[in-house]
């Protein structure tokens, strides 16, 4: 289906054709204007126009090589004869309607219809440019909704395990459980809809998050969290540094009965520069391999390049049964 011509498109074909006309016309030796040139002028713009927007979407559509080539050669032909045989008897009669020179025609009209088909298909580049970016931008936000639609069921699966635990046990804390939960889910339900949300609002939840499971620690180690300046207005990608806290507590508190320790640390430096560090500690007979895999982390890396692209660095590395992740991130600043 051929597209309609918008209004922006024939005011930009105006104004194309008036200044090449005028170019075409200043540049003779002698710079006066006819009528009879306005209305070549015209013939030449009336055969642009049947190859730029007939032929070339036709083209576009049936892929027909040989009829594009022949057609547009018939018409560039008929262009011509119409100059040749009537508009320069009619205004030219004196000179150039006097002879019939079709063949050096054909050098002269040639190259200006085919310039004059060229801004068509120049404005069609530039719109098939921007449409490829939109669909480019659609494919990216599709492919972040659904990682993104990924991470709210894998914490409710991890969670609503703590939870089960807890109320088997007939624990006091339950309760507590289900409102920490509960706050976290609906933060993710009705405030992560965007790509980009308060720093500090996400870092609420981030601790939040850190104080429903340190319940699954109790006294057997040290969960620890500080932040410094988050507060002054920048804004992150949602769910993204609560992943790495997620997979600290499940890697620690399972592979270990005591001596957990945790700890979690984020700030901004006066560059406005995020540097967000985790870390954990782990029993050396865990199976370490796959404290840098799985669902969440795959996740996150994905949507660290496609939101950040190379603004962000991530490095994690295990030593001395400490396993540790460190994320660096240039933030963006925007009035809340």
């Amino acid at each position: 289906m051929q597209k309609r011509i918008t209004t922006k498109e024939v005011f930009y074909q105006i104004i194309v054709h008036i200044l090449f006309f005028m170019t075409i016309a200043l540049t003779k030796r002698d710079p006066y204007i006819s009528i009879g040139e306005c209305f070549i002028f015209i013939n030449y713009a009336v055969a642009a126009f049947l190859i730029g927007f007939i032929l070339v979407p036709k083209f576009y559509r049936d892929r027909n090589i040989l009829f594009l080539v022949i057609t547009t050669v018939l018409i560039v032909i008929l262009s011509i004869l119409v100059e040749e045989l009537f508009l320069e008897r009619i205004f030219f009669s004196d000179n150039r309607g006097k002879s019939l020179n079709v063949f050096y025609t054909i050098f002269q009209v040639f190259p200006k219809i085919m310039m004059l088909v060229g801004f068509k298909l120049g404005w069609d580049t530039l719109n098939i440019r921007k449409e490829m970016d939109e669909l480019k931008d659609l494919a990216r936000q599709s492919e972040l909704q659904f990682l993104q639609s990924q991470i709210n069921p894998h914490f409710l699966f991890n969670n609503l395990n703590n939870l089960y635990s807890y109320a088997i046990e007939g624990s006091s804390r339950t309760p507590e459980i289900i409102l920490e939960l509960s706050g976290f889910l609906r933060y993710m339900l009705y405030e992560c809809k965007d790509e980009y949300v308060s720093l500090q609002k996400d870092v609420n939840q981030l601790e939040n998050f850190i104080n429903l499971n340190e319940l699954q620690v109790e006294d057997r180690g040290e969960v620890s969290f500080t932040q410094s300046g988050v507060n002054n207005g920048f804004m992150i990608a949602p769910l993204i540094l609560i992943v790495f806290v997620e997979n600290a507590f499940k890697h620690s508190v399972s592979s270990q009965s005591n001596n957990i320790d945790i700890s979690v640390d984020v700030k901004v430096d006066d560059e406005g520069e995020l540097i967000f560090s985790c870390k954990n500690n782990y029993s050396s007979n865990s199976n370490t391999d796959s404290l840098a895999h799985g669902i969440g982390l795959d996740n996150v890396r994905k949507r660290l390049k496609l939101i950040y692209g190379d603004d962000y660095e991530l490095v994690c590395n295990t030593q001395n049964n400490i396993y540790h992740v460190v994320l660096k991130v240039k933030l963006n600043k925007r009035s809340i």
